[in-house]
Formats: structure tokens, C-alpha cells, sequence
């Protein structure tokens, strides 16, 4: 009978996603940045100002400088920890819910995206605040009203409230969803056909291919929801005035509508660029942690529990 290192807690996929997190923002936050600057842009007579991710790299250093490229970082820094903690967290506990409810404990196909969306919008929950402040300060147009976080949090309260600051949750949960559910069910796909590892080098090669594919699928699946709720939150809403975009779907309907539905992939380019390495980044760093700690921990259990250091039903 071989022995089986006991399966790590929650808490520890909680751990090694907020490091993650944390090289991943890092690493690729200007392309966050470029990728609002994209969605917010309407059509005009005169033209677009932003014909592309190159272009609006170019200009916003050219005309604003190098550090507006991470204008808005300081609420994502605060965030990514507790947002990617609660991704790889979430997905661990919805993986065991799921897989309790359906008397098994294999993970299947279905399992992986129910999971994925499960954690989705369990991590919306805590992300509508910090994306709103953020796409407040990457805003051109809006820039000279705040000098920082705190400045734009203190607006929007004075101008409607504090249930203001959660203006287009229901529009970030669908993202989150979409996402989730499309990049942990690709990643299940994905080790199912790659050739199974038996070297570091290859568990490298594995991860960072599921999670680069997987993130890709979640940018395909969400970005129409997420130029939805970049409009939605970057406009105060003012009591007696209806807003003009009310929800995910009736904003998807009248952008596809008004601007053609090329418009629903506004930005696409830079947030793919992003969120498709990125999530190859994530896959492979908590991958790395994960191992790491289970090591950690069964060379300590070996040395100080014994041979009953056995996971259950090995």
C-alpha cells in the first residue's frame, strides 16, 4: 500500500493564490490599464482617440507618463492577496462541496465548472469596490478629480452613498462567473490531453499551458460582460435619473445595439494579453507553493508522526 501525502487545507490553496496574485498584477497591470482606456472610448465624429494596445501604450506615455500606466494600482495591490486568496480558496471549498453533493470524489468536467463558477462569484463578492475605484482612476477623462483611492472612495459616498461603492456587482458577478467557470474547467481539460508529467520541467510546461488556455477561454467567455460593467461603474448614478445601462444583458443589447457588436470586445487584446499568461502565472505559482508546502509538511509529518501519516482510504 502506498502511502499518500494528506491533502493540504483550503487554507493553504488560500496562501499560495494571493502570492500568485501578487506576481501576476505586477508583472501585467499596465495592459489592465489600456484594456478600460479601450472600453470606455466611444465613437465619434472625430474618430477614436486609441487605435490600438501598442497605440494606447504609446500615447499614455508620451502624453501622461510612465507612471500613469499604473495609475490605480495602489486599491488592486490591497485587493489581489484577499482576490486571488479568495479564487484558489473558493474553488477548493466549492470543489469539495460539489463533490460531496454528488457522492464522489473524482473531479469531473461538470464539477470543474460548476467549481469555477461557484468561486467566481464567491470572489465578485469582494472585488466590486476595488474595480470601481480603479476604473475611476485609470479613466482619462475623470483623472484630474482624484489624487488617489481614498479621494475617489470619499466622492462617490458624498455623491450617493455607500451602497454606491457596489454599483455593478450583478455585472462583476456575471464576469467572475464567466470566467471562473471557463478557466477552471479548461484546466481540467487541458491536463486531461496534455501528456502526463513525470519531470519538474514538464509539470512547468503543463501548468503554465492550462492556465495560459484556460485564461484565454475565461477572457473569450467574459469580456462583453466586463465592457458592461466598466460603463456601469465608471457613471455615478444620480437619484430620479435612470441609468443608461441597468444590467449585464439589457448592456450588452444596447451596446451590440448603438456601436455594432464588435464594441462587446472593446479592449479584448490587452485583457487577453493579460489574463491569458496571467493565468498560466497564477496556475503555475500556486502549483509551486502548493507542492512546496505539501513537501514541507510530509517531510515534517515523516519525521515526527510516523508511518500513520496516511491520507484516508490510501
Amino acid at each position: 500500500m502506498k502511502a499518500e501525502v494528506k491533502p493540504l487545507p483550503t487554507y493553504v490553496q488560500v496562501g499560495a493564490g494571493a502570492f500568485a496574485g501578487i506576481v501576476e498584477l505586477a508583472c501585467l497591470y499596465p495592459l489592465d490599464v489600456v484594456k478600460t482606456r479601450l472600453q470606455l472610448q466611444r465613437q465619434s465624429a472625430g474618430g477614436t482617440q486609441y487605435r490600438g494596445t501598442l497605440d494606447t501604450l504609446m500615447q499614455i506615455m508620451r502624453k501622461e507618463s510612465f507612471s500613469r500606466l499604473y495609475r490605480g494600482i495602489l486599491p488592486l495591490f490591497v485587493l489581489e492577496a484577499p482576490k486571488r486568496a479568495t479564487k484558489f480558496g473558493a474553488n477548493d471549498f466549492w470543489g469539495k462541496a460539489f463533490r460531496k453533493l454528488f457522492n464522489t470524489q473524482e473531479k469531473t468536467q461538470t464539477i470543474s465548472l460548476l467549481t469555477g463558477c461557484a468561486a467566481g462569484a464567491t470572489e465578485s463578492l469582494i472585488v466590486v469596490p476595488f474595480e470601481l475605484v480603479k476604473i475611476r482612476l485609470q479613466d482619462k477623462s475623470q483623472a484630474h478629480l482624484y489624487r488617489g483611492p481614498t479621494d475617489v472612495v470619499r466622492a462617490i459616498v458624498k455623491q450617493s452613498g455607500w451602497g454606491a461603492l457596489y454599483n455593478g456587482l450583478w455585472s462583476t458577478m456575471v464576469r467572475h462567473i464567466l470566467w471562473n467557470g471557463g478557466y477552471f474547467a479548461t484546466i481540467f481539460r487541458m491536463h486531461s490531453v496534455l501528456p502526463k508529467a513525470t519531470t519538474s520541467g514538464e509539470r512547468v510546461r503543463n501548468s503554465l499551458v492550462s492556465g495560459t488556455v484556460g485564461g484565454f477561454i475565461g477572457t473569450v467567455l467574459n469580456t462583453p460582460a466586463d465592457v458592461v460593467k466598466t460603463r456601469i461603474q465608471n457613471v455615478d448614478r444620480v437619484q430620479g435619473v435612470a441609468p443608461k445601462y441597468r444590467g449585464t444583458f439589457s448592456g450588452i443589447a444596447l451596446i451590440g445595439r448603438e456601436e455594432g457588436l464588435g464594441a462587446l470586445y472593446k479592449g479584448f487584446t490587452p485583457k487577453v494579453l493579460r489574463l491569458a499568461p496571467g493565468g498560466g502565472i497564477l496556475l503555475l505559482v500556486v502549483e509551486v507553493r502548493t507542492t512546496l508546502l505539501t513537501q514541507a509538511v510530509s517531510d515534517h509529518a515523516r519525521r515526527w508522526l510516523g508511518p500513520p501519516y496516511i491520507a484516508p482510504g490510501a
